[in-house]
């Protein structure tokens, strides 16, 4: 009973966002807790509840002062130049920007960390996106779904979980499923292309060859008119595009991207912004510090240079407010769901459910099985659950039939490109907010993209010997 309750509480959370009869966080919240009042368990709500937000509290913590510290790194202007890179390559063409958003995503993603991924990604992207008119969940499921693969590195998260779970290195894991990652990679730049130029021919623009620039200051895109016309100015929100090399400037909503001339730029404290995020990274990659902890000194430390008068930063901290509050809101939601589907015991029958249905017969093909698997388990369920809970069994099942634990934890990596868009992942909500798009129309978009991306990781493994 518990594991068909466990299905229907996610399909109704999930058709309920979708079609957008709840918000999120109303969601996340109400319908867990109808849930466990109708298993019987409504007394034990409020312990499930607190031992969910025990569990999430790092992570809101984290997610606070990352937001704090990396919106004030891209006030001051420190990824400037970075951006100002990818832009250029952009040269306002749809099909470009959206091969940008995902270079710029799988770049940023080295850090390990995806929310901060996606902070730099919509800052430097939004403006490009809305002045053009483009298709915003595009942004997102591309920014989504590169991060999904870069998420495998070591220090992101799944590989160490996979690691600790069955005792075995983590570079014995990664390592030799690099050229199947750079395959899913690939896959996700193709991606990229094929939906970038979807959008080109939607907006009708030509390929900036075919494009002709009239004036001076490169302020306006110009573009080729249909049917044999002379070349006209494009306007509004679907053609006019800042120049390149200076970066996006306002957005038509007032969206403030990298403008070139914000007053908050810092430009002589560009190095020490430079060394303490490298610092930062570091520290963070090496373990000395808890990250919440990390983040917080962090964003003290950015604040109290950068901005030493105390009005100027009460702005800056005003100014990121609202994605704190959101995201934070969402992350305290989000415990609920998963202290009702941790607390009843749902995520445990729902498991087992899934790996006692698996044929004797596959037993020799745990690995495969294991791949297919990682995909819907990663996204009904957290990665701690699916990795110390499900992985486990896995691989028992697995060795019982010769099949090496090391080839089970490789499979169990193939869905993160999934992962990276589940209603179970804080820092999607960040992505969200930030680009100003409902999550149920990310899902809808991204999931089929983000699904075929970790097949292809997993075809890819399969291919090279790796799984």
């Amino acid at each position: 009973m518990l594991t068909i309750l466990g299905f229907v509480m996610i399909a109704t959370f999930l058709v309920l966002i979708m079609m957008k009869k709840m918000s999120p966080i109303a969601a996340l919240v109400l319908i867990p807790a109808l849930f466990c009042v109708f298993v019987g368990q409504g007394a034990e709500l409020g312990d499930y509840v607190l031992e969910g937000v025990g569990n999430l509290a790092p992570t809101a913590a984290m997610l606070m002062f990352a937001i704090v510290y990396f919106g004030v790194m891209i006030d001051v202007g420190l990824f400037d130049p970075i951006v100002r890179g990818i832009l250029r390559f952009c040269k306002a063409d749809p099909m470009r920007i959206v091969v940008g958003t995902a270079v710029l995503a799988a770049i940023v993603s080295l850090d390990g960390d995806g929310s901060t991924t996606f902070m730099i990604t919509v800052s430097a992207m939004y403006p490009l996106y809305k002045r053009l008119g483009m298709s915003l969940v595009v942004m997102t499921g591309v920014a989504a779904t590169a991060n999904g693969v870069m998420n495998t590195l070591p220090w992101g998260g799944p590989t160490a979980r996979a690691a600790t779970a069955l005792k075995l290195d983590a570079a014995d894991i990664f390592v030799p499923m690099i050229p199947a990652l750079g395959v899913g990679l690939v896959f996700v730049f193709v991606l990229a292309y094929v939906l970038g130029r979807r959008e080109r021919k939607r907006l009708g623009y030509l390929t900036l060859d075919e494009a002709v620039q009239v004036e001076a200051d490169a302020e306006v895109l110009v573009t080729a008119g249909g049917g044999g016309e002379e070349p006209r100015k494009s306007t509004g929100g679907t053609g006019d595009a800042a120049d390149a090399d200076a970066g996006p400037a306002y957005s038509a909503d007032g969206f403030q991207g990298l403008d070139p001339h914000r007053a908050t730029l810092r430009p002589k404290l560009y190095w020490f912004n430079a060394g303490l995020t490298v610092a930062l990274l570091t520290a963070m990659i090496m373990q000395l510090m808890p990250i919440p902890v990390l983040f917080l000194i962090g964003a003290a430390l950015a604040l109290t240079v950068n901005y030493p008068n105390m009005a100027d930063q009460k702005a800056r901290i005003a100014a990121h407010a609202d994605n704190v509050l959101n995201v934070s809101g969402m992350v305290f939601a989000a415990a609920v769901f998963t202290g009702v589907l941790t607390g009843t015991g749902m995520v445990k029958h729902m498991a087992d459910w899934l790996v006692g249905a698996i044929p004797e017969g596959m037993g020799p093909h745990m690995a495969i099985v294991t791949g297919l698997l990682s995909l819907p388990l990663t996204y009904f369920m957290s990665n701690d659950g699916f990795y110390f809970g499900v992985l486990p069994v896995l691989a028992e099942a697995g060795a019982a039939h010769g099949v090496s634990p090391l080839e089970i934890a490789r499979a169990s990596l193939v869905g993160q490109a999934l992962h990276m868009s589940s209603p179970l992942v804080p820092a999607v909500y960040v992505l969200v907010g930030m680009a100003k798009v409902e999550f149920g129309d990310h899902t809808r978009f991204t999931v089929k993209w983000a699904a075929l991306t970790s097949l292809v990781v997993l075809g890819a493994g399969i291919l090279f010997g790796i799984i």
